[in-house]
């Protein structure tokens, strides 16, 4: 494998986000290796592809070798949570720890449950159902191993995220690939509520900039998003992008239990429907008052993610 002081390892390479960051660790000219289960990913020349399972410790302190940062980009099927996040968390700690490496989190917003008012990084884990209760130990176990000095970590957050390679989220294949095919677009809960939706490659970037400043280390940051929505507002840039006529189911909870009876990934999305039924608003101010605020606008991102799927049908 690739030694250098200055090399950037990915875990999760080949999905949305780990994809995302690489291709901005890519853009800052760092060296990088891209980590996942099958040893093949779409990534840019240069950039060295290993095949690895993280849950080995031996493995994960081989694919971590010599790093200078480690991204935690993994991302397990949805289903599978509570039984395979753990596992993955321990072995990149282990394999960042070995390399004394920075190791990077990237997360969502699940651990804190339903909230009130804008979503802060100070508010308490409040989670009721099994994919938040993972979430907040996970991140419970990260911030211990970083407070008795086993690894130097840092945890960058963001909402539902869409874009390039993005494909099981509510802004997914749902909407996008649908959007494109001219079907139905299918959502969750209201339409008219705000949420904030996050850019994949903006979420890359801000992890790739917790990985460069010192200042990151041991805080919890939630990444700059564009501004926020109603869900409906954003479907409506979409369809005007897409030079698209309309086309919306909006799933209210009473039918997603229904389908959660036949569907296992709609029967885990039924913990989350809090998300989609009241305001989603996350506040991004701490981030932005150290490390400014470089989001890309709505319709840009949009027209990066449908020419994105167009060029990836199916």
């Amino acid at each position: 494998m690739t030694e250098n002081k200055e090399l950037h390892v990915v875990i999760g390479a080949s999905g949305g986000l780990g994809n995302a960051v690489v291709r901005e660790l890519v853009d800052r000219r760092k060296l990088v290796r891209a980590v996942n289960r099958s040893g093949k990913a779409d990534v840019p020349d240069g950039v060295e592809v290993v095949k690895g399972d993280v849950t080995d410790n031996k493995t994960a302190r081989q694919v971590c070798q010599g790093a200078t940062v480690v991204y935690n980009c993994a991302n397990p099927p949805y289903t599978k949570w509570p039984e395979m996040f753990p596992p993955i968390l321990d072995g990149i700690i282990e394999g960042a720890a070995s390399a004394e490496a920075k190791l990077v989190f990237g997360d969502n917003l699940y651990m804190y449950g339903p909230v009130e008012g804008p979503i802060s990084e100070d508010l308490p884990y409040n989670a009721a159902g099994r994919k938040g209760k993972t979430r907040a130990q996970m991140a419970k176990t990260l911030m211990e191993a970083h407070k008795s000095g086993k690894v130097r970590a840092t945890i960058g957050r963001a909402s539902a995220f869409f874009g390039p390679g993005v494909i099981n989220s509510s802004l997914g294949e749902q909407v996008f690939g649908a959007t494109l095919r001219g079907k139905k677009v299918k959502v969750l809960g209201n339409l008219d509520v705000p949420h904030t939706y996050t850019f994949v490659r903006d979420f890359g970037k801000g992890l790739v900039t917790l990985g460069e400043r010192e200042e990151a280390i041991g805080k919890i940051w939630h990444i700059p998003s564009a501004e926020t929505l109603t869900t409906r507002q954003f479907l409506e840039l979409i369809f005007e992008e897409a030079g698209k006529t309309p086309k919306v189911m909006a799933a209210p909870r009473f039918l997603v239990k229904i389908m959660g009876l036949f569907n296992p990934i709609m029967r885990e999305l039924k913990e989350m429907l809090y998300e989609f039924e009241k305001p989603y608003i996350v506040d991004h101010s701490k981030y932005k008052n150290i490390f400014g605020e470089d989001t890309t606008p709505h319709r840009e991102a949009i027209r990066q993610t449908l020419d994105w799927y167009r060029k990836h049908p199916g």
